[in-house]
């Protein structure tokens, strides 16, 4: 059996590669290497739609509800402090957003915003690959579990087309080896 677990887990190491990317493009901008604008946006887009409303949103929208259905707390307990995360990301992610174009964009603000987008997000994976996920997939039947991925699928079909997954599996490919090789 696959439990709905692996999904994000095979997600969230796609992210982390965006979040090396991140963290290199804003070091570099800290020692005033100027960064292709153009990378910067496409990466954003991948954050704001692969990232937040993709994968955050089948989190949210239909796993931990599901967590909540088998007995795992919100309010006060591990699910809570995952949605109060996503929420932080998402300011970081308006703040590098607002600071990549325009007359008022100002690199070392993106590169703050990135900095702690990326620490708060690979501590984030780490709670939910190593907590979180484990005490799903040990309260949630399987007959819950092949449900949740058949709901993935209709989630990310919604949200992104699988022209549009891969797409950002080569835009993560290609600016990899742009910046991390």
């Amino acid at each position: 059996m696959i439990n709905a677990s692996e999904e994000l887990r095979r997600e969230h190491e796609l992210i982390k590669t965006a979040l090396n990317l991140l963290e290199k493009i804003a070091s570099g901008i800290v020692q005033k290497v100027n960064p292709d604008v153009s990378d910067l946006t496409e990466l954003i887009n991948f954050v704001i739609v692969f990232a937040d409303k993709c994968h955050h949103g089948k989190e949210e929208d239909l796993y931990f509800p599901s967590l909540e259905e088998a007995g795992i707390p919100n309010h006060g307990g591990p699910i809570g402090v995952m949605l109060s995360e996503h929420d932080q990301g998402r300011k970081y992610i308006r703040e590098m957003k607002e600071n990549i174009s325009g007359q008022n964009s100002d690199l070392q603000v993106f590169a703050d915003a990135a900095f702690a987008y990326v620490a708060l997000m690979r501590n984030h994976i780490e709670k939910e690959n190593n907590i979180l996920f484990m005490m799903g997939d040990r309260v949630m039947p399987e007959s819950v579990q092949n449900d949740l991925l058949i709901r993935f699928k209709e989630h990310e079909e919604k949200v992104i087309d699988k022209e549009k997954h891969e797409e950002f599996y080569a835009l993560i490919e290609r600016l990899s080896q742009k910046y991390l090789h």
